[in-house]
C-alpha cells in the first residue's frame, strides 16, 4: 500500500474595522493587503478574497497543465493564461464560475493532435479546481499554437 503524507501551509491575518476595514494577509510566501474590493462598496485596499481564489485556481492550473505537457513530452514555447471569474451578489457574495484561458504555443515538433487533450486533462487534475468542483463552475477555453 503506497503511503501518503500530509503538508500543511499557514496563512496568518490581522484585521482591523468591520466589513469596511482591512487586513494584512501573510502566508510563507505572500504578504498583501486585503479588503473588500470597491466595486463590492468596500475600500478597495489591496487584493480581495475573490481575487485569492482566482489568483490560487490559475496558478494551480498553470503548473498542472504545465507539468501535464512535460509528461506528455510534448515541448511548449509558451504558456499564457488569462482566467476570469465571475461573482454574482445576490444576498450574499458567490463565485459561480471560473474560466481558463490558456495560450499555448508549442514548441517544434511538437504533436498538435496529442496536445489538444491536455487543456481538459488538467482541469480535472487540478487541486484546486478538484476542491470547488460541485460549487463553481470551471471552464478552459484554450487556444493551441503550433511551433
Amino acid at each position: 500500500m503506497a503511503e501518503s503524507s500530509a503538508h500543511t501551509f499557514t496563512a496568518s491575518l490581522h484585521w482591523e474595522g468591520g466589513r469596511d476595514g482591512a487586513g494584512q494577509l501573510q502566508t510563507a510566501a505572500l504578504r498583501t493587503a486585503i479588503s473588500v474590493r470597491a466595486a463590492l462598496s468596500g475600500p478597495g485596499q489591496g487584493t480581495s478574497p475573490e481575487e485569492l481564489l482566482l489568483g490560487a485556481a490559475a496558478g494551480c492550473y498553470a503548473i498542472t497543465l504545465a507539468g501535464l505537457l512535460q509528461r506528455m513530452r510534448i515541448p511548449v514555447a509558451s504558456l499564457h493564461l488569462l482566467s476570469e471569474a465571475t461573482v454574482e451578489a445576490g444576498g450574499t457574495l458567490r463565485v459561480v464560475r471560473i474560466v481558463h484561458r490558456p495560450r499555448v504555443t508549442l514548441g517544434p515538433g511538437a504533436d498538435v493532435a496529442r496536445a489538444r487533450s491536455a487543456p481538459a486533462l488538467a482541469e480535472e487534475h487540478c487541486m484546486i479546481s478538484r476542491a470547488i468542483r460541485g460549487n463553481v463552475e470551471v471552464a478552459v477555453e484554450p487556444e493551441l499554437i503550433p511551433g
